[in-house]
């Protein structure tokens, strides 16, 4: 049963701006368990207020966002106020506030990926989809939003699911991968283990282990075109040439034949070659006096 399951009447009452009532205690099952979890996190800490982003974690693991309930529960076992825990909860982003989907599809739209084709991705994938920025498609499956860097710039455009990473996509590479995610097909990102559920990935960040068979062992690391330049920092040979991922197999990678059209190496791409500007094109003039004589036509 979900928070707004058991608080009939709230949502009326927030609309009228009357105050809320006190956010309703979890089952006592639930409350059980949730307990047990927590005095282990708590445990880890030499102060216990040090334990509140992994406890948000672990109540988001329980109803796939952070409810009223989660935000009381934290504040009673961690001896804080609500608004204490309130404030923490709605200044990070991966907190999420409302229920939302089994996959949180995210574009990054910073300035690299931009330029390289993430604002297509994302307005694309919103036509894809029938949903706009942090909406949840019908079926409850995925939640897209746009994002801010993710410190995978030499993988750009980046879409991350449950902040694993695909790396180097294309408008259909990502509509491939979120339709991938509505079918129920096993997933894998460009680095790491298959993909689990928003709420299974809120237990992992609360500290608690993958226990799914191989997961692990399938997380891996950096990808290539991260390490190079650690590599050259070592003294190691640089490679003759870094090969882009796209041209690796992955099933939600652009296939190698789109690699065809990209300009061979040494001519500027189309972010560097000239463009038709009122700068470069007479027939347009930005200039505030471009109308107004010079003083040697004047003469």
């Amino acid at each position: 049963m979900t928070t707004a399951e058991r608080e009939p009447g709230v949502q009326a009452a927030v609309a009228l701006g009357m105050p809320q009532l006190p956010a309703p205690d979890y089952p006592a099952e639930v409350r059980e368990r949730l307990t047990a979890d927590a005095r282990e996190i708590i445990a880890r800490y030499p102060d216990s207020r040090s334990a509140l982003l992994p406890m948000l974690h672990l109540v988001q693991s329980e109803e796939g966002h952070v409810t009223r309930t989660g935000m009381q529960f934290c504040a009673e076992l961690l001896d804080l106020t609500a608004a204490e825990v309130t404030a923490v909860a709605t200044f990070y982003t991966m907190y999420r506030r409302k229920p939302s989907g089994d996959y949180q599809v995210g574009v990054c739209t910073n300035t690299l990926c931009a330029v390289m084709g993430g604002d297509a991705i994302f307005d694309e994938l919103k036509e894809h989809l029938g949903v706009g920025n942090q909406e949840t498609t019908e079926d409850g499956k995925v939640t897209l939003e746009h994002i801010e860097c993710n410190a995978a710039c030499d993988f750009a455009p980046v879409v991350m699911v449950n902040w694993e990473f695909f790396d180097n996509q294309t408008p259909e590479s990502a509509k491939r991968l979120v339709d991938d995610l509505r079918a129920g097909a096993e997933v894998h990102p460009t680095r790491g283990a298959k993909l689990c559920t928003f709420k299974e990935t809120a237990r992992i960040l609360a500290g608690f282990p993958d226990e799914r068979p191989g997961a692990v062992a399938e997380s891996g690391g950096a990808g290539p075109a991260s390490l190079i330049g650690l590599r050259l920092a070592k003294g190691e040979e640089p490679a003759a040439r870094v090969v882009s991922q796209r041209a690796q197999s992955h099933p939600h990678s652009p296939p190698p034949d789109a690699l065809e059209d990209q300009p061979p190496a040494g001519h500027p791409s189309s972010h560097d070659a000239p463009q038709e500007t009122s700068a470069s094109d007479p027939a347009h003039p930005s200039s505030a006096s471009a109308d107004e004589p010079t003083e040697e036509e004047g003469a």
